[in-house]
């Protein structure tokens, strides 16, 4: 396997009342609090054109997975059959980077009022509480260009 090294810078980290990873959904539609995505402000020009209402994937490092794992119970139930990692949705696993289909809520605002703020706040989120985020993207419908 090649030893190639990338590097990662995280452009936020999540805010959330979610901090233990046993308790919390598995998935953002399983019952997630709204959560905010708090910008690094380097980063706040590529928010510019994102708004309440649109759906978007919010890449993150889950920074409190196991990278030993390669097989797992899906769930956490151990009835059901051992299962590669790379054929579930585990947080456990080689490269833990999470992928979560969010709704924009809101976005706060700069101090002085205007709409390329760095915080923005989503529903279905599952991350815990200081997860970085490494990116968004938006969800694009069929045919649609971006």
């Amino acid at each position: 396997m090649n030893d190639s090294r990338y590097v990662l810078r995280p452009i936020g980290r999540v805010e959330s009342p979610l901090t233990d990873r046993e308790s919390a959904p598995k998935q953002g539609d399983e019952g997630a609090p709204e959560a905010w995505l708090v910008f690094e402000p380097g980063v706040s020009e590529g928010l510019r054109d994102l708004r309440a209402g649109e759906e978007v994937i919010v890449l993150t490092w889950l920074d409190r997975a196991s990278r030993e794992v390669l097989a797992v119970h899906p769930r956490g139930d151990v009835t059901r059959p051992l299962t590669g990692v790379f054929s579930t949705r585990s947080p456990d696993r080689p490269n833990p980077i999470g992928l979560h289909r969010v709704t924009i809520v809101a976005i706060e605002g700069t101090s002085d009022g205007t709409k390329d703020g760095t915080r923005v706040r989503v529903r279905n989120l599952e991350a815990l509480d200081g997860t970085p985020v490494l990116d968004v993207k938006p969800v694009l419908d069929p045919g649609a260009e971006r």
